[in-house]
């Protein structure tokens, strides 16, 4: 298994773990609208002018020092969609630099009349092990799903995530839990393609009534067994990050998809709005302490090693 740098220590008690999730960006490209002039204005976490900064791999060194990070997963951070390959391409000239990272999930319309043409693209650099494309969504559990363009009841867009599988490609998953019956049915319709739902399918609402209904869609998710959860950003709106409210997230969900399908990331540096790299790899650390070995190592790395093909 690859380590990312020689700076990154393996001190005693470090945690280990391959990072599945995280991102990086150099403004000066000016490649990332939503970090630049065109503001996201429902950004899930609220104000985040803390993360119009560079970030860059010494930043993302600096943040992991201590620990000991066996390979990391760069996940597509909202590049110019008019350019949606160019990302791929610097990623994989960054990894060719600095060692990581050590594999991509890229970015790549379903929907859209060149989607194939840009799969393909994906598909032929070697670092991509899978892609993500957010499909159109509702803004509240209050309202219901309908079809149309870019939705996941969208003919179009089925089709374009089903040529996924000839590319051996996986799927990131990232919809908010009321769209997580849709996409159960989609994992059942495409049960040959690994999906992996991004980000603990977001709790946001963390009222009794809100978890519940969150365990529920996530129960049926799980249900489809080609179907992985990332253990990752539990960052609530204008909220500080609460240890004890996160660990019932955390424990709910493992009991809910079980440690061998649940891939722990940092999903930094947009996590770190509300909390430290070492500090969320510590608490996550804590929060599975009392499992076996076995299993706290399925979730912080193997899972990850096995699902994104990430083999010594």
């Amino acid at each position: 298994m690859p380590t990312i740098s020689k700076k990154i220590s393996d001190s005693p008690g470090a945690v280990t773990l391959i990072d599945a999730h995280h991102h990086l960006w150099d403004l000066a490209l000016r490649r990332h609208p939503w970090l630049g002039d065109h503001p996201e204005p429902n950004f899930f976490m609220g104000d985040y002018s803390g993360l119009k900064r560079n970030y860059l791999p010494a930043d993302y060194l600096r943040d992991a020092a201590g620990l000991n990070v066996l390979a990391t997963v760069h996940c597509e951070a909202e590049w110019d969609r008019n350019d949606q390959v160019g990302e791929t391409r610097w990623i994989s000239a960054i990894s060719a630099a600095h060692g990581f990272p050590n594999a991509i999930v890229a970015h790549a319309w379903f929907h859209t009349p060149e989607a194939a043409g840009v799969l393909a693209q994906q598909a032929a650099f070697p670092l991509v092990r899978g892609i993500r494309s957010k499909p159109v969504t509702t803004a509240s559990p209050l309202d219901k799903p309908i079809g149309g363009p870019g939705t996941m009841r969208d003919e179009a867009w089925l089709t374009g995530l089903s040529r996924l599988a000839q590319y051996n490609l996986s799927y990131d998953l990232r919809v908010p839990w009321w769209h997580l019956d849709e996409a159960a049915g989609v994992a059942r319709q495409f049960p040959h393609i690994p999906m992996v739902l991004n980000h603990t399918g977001f709790p946001w609402d963390r009222s009794e009534d809100g978890l519940a209904a969150w365990r529920k869609a996530m129960e049926t998710l799980a249900r489809e067994p080609n179907v992985h959860v990332k253990i990752s950003e539990f960052g609530l709106k204008d909220q500080p990050w609460d240890y004890d409210s996160n660990r019932r997230i955390v424990r709910e969900a493992l009991s809910i998809f079980g440690p061998a399908r649940a891939i722990f990331a940092t999903n930094f540096p947009v996590a770190g709005l509300r909390i430290g790299y070492g500090e969320l790899i510590r608490a996550v650390a804590r929060m599975v302490e009392d499992l076996p070995v076995t299993d706290q190592e399925a979730v912080f790395w193997r899972n990850a090693a096995r699902f994104y093909r990430l083999g010594p």
